[in-house]
């Protein structure tokens, strides 16, 4: 009756004592998509690669932390504090939270071993979006963070007897209420996905079609201002307490708000590196700390 995405969710599910969830799983698999494509590039342009990927084993740490305690604040503003919700692992996790967590901490480690940031949050940038991507397949596998009521042809349909996310299972139902549907609602998941994807196609044009004369650290500067602005906007189909949205705080939704932090900071982060750090360029990676070349001789 209505041209939407519907098919049968894949529910959390149990082997021996342990309950699983795509949506853990495919957090991990975003998770070293990212970091492998992102350590490629670092040691393709003969940075050493062992150092960023120790880099990348602190930020793992800080984005488990980070996607929860992100979350904290709208939380006590509903229930008041709680110091115990800081060791609570059950709680609401946030994917904004997780970059935000891992960033700072791949940062610090960064500094602690010498490394010059620019280069490694530039191969960084293209790793994030990789990982969003990647790491969005368990949402729409579970059917997670779907939004308020649509008819947009991106939309999920929930059909009769369909086990969606448990945050959903209000929107659950026995008998078709909107034509075979018991609703249609904004795949916000599946949003993010698409929107990660052309990211990633954009941040790539920028370095090797459009011969834009970037600095050290604006290619990250880019992609945070535009996941910000993605998230921002996708989130206004999420406002819709009703169908298990996020909590808000005023007229924005809690992951808005920090979304639009992202984006202002990624703006201008972009128009402060470009009057502080030189040009993205083979001589500079080497005075960067890349080597001239490579162990097996070649170039790098």
């Amino acid at each position: 009756m209505f041209a939407v995405i519907s098919y049968p969710p894949i529910p959390i599910f149990e082997i021996g004592p342990l309950r699983m969830s795509l949506h853990g799983v495919f957090a991990g698999v975003g998770f070293l998509a990212g970091a492998y494509y992102g350590t490629r590039r670092y040691r393709d342009r003969g940075f050493d690669a062992n150092l960023f990927q120790s880099v990348l084993t602190w930020a793992l740490v800080g984005a488990l932390l980070g996607a929860r305690w992100l979350t904290l604040p709208a939380y006590w503003a509903e229930n008041g504090f709680d110091a115990g919700e800081l060791i609570n692992i059950g709680g609401n996790y946030s994917i904004l939270g997780g970059f935000a967590g891992g960033i700072a901490a791949g940062i610090w480690r960064a500094h602690r071993l010498g490394l010059r940031l620019g280069p490694a949050v530039d191969v960084a940038a293209f790793g994030l979006a990789i990982g969003t991507v990647v790491g969005r397949i368990g949402d729409l596998a579970i059917v997670e963070h779907l939004g308020g009521p649509t008819r947009f042809a991106l939309g999920y349909g929930i059909r009769p007897g369909y086990d969606v996310a448990p945050q959903h299972d209000r929107l659950e139902c026995v008998t078709a209420t909107v034509g075979e549907f018991c609703g249609i609602y904004h795949h916000a998941a599946l949003y993010d996905m698409l929107a990660a994807a052309v990211c990633f196609g954009f941040l790539y044009w920028l370095v090797f079609r459009s011969g834009a004369r970037l600095r050290y650290g604006q290619l990250f500067a880019v992609w945070m201002a535009w996941y910000g602005l993605q998230r921002f906007l996708i989130d206004f189909t999420r406002l819709a307490l009703d169908v298990g949205g996020d909590r808000t705080l005023g007229a924005l939704t809690w992951s808005q708000w920090s979304a639009l932090a992202a984006t202002v900071g990624g703006v201008a982060l972009f128009l402060w590196l470009g009057r502080r750090n030189p040009v993205v360029t083979p001589e500079n990676d080497r005075a960067y700390g890349a080597a001239s070349l490579r162990e097996d001789g070649s170039g790098s």
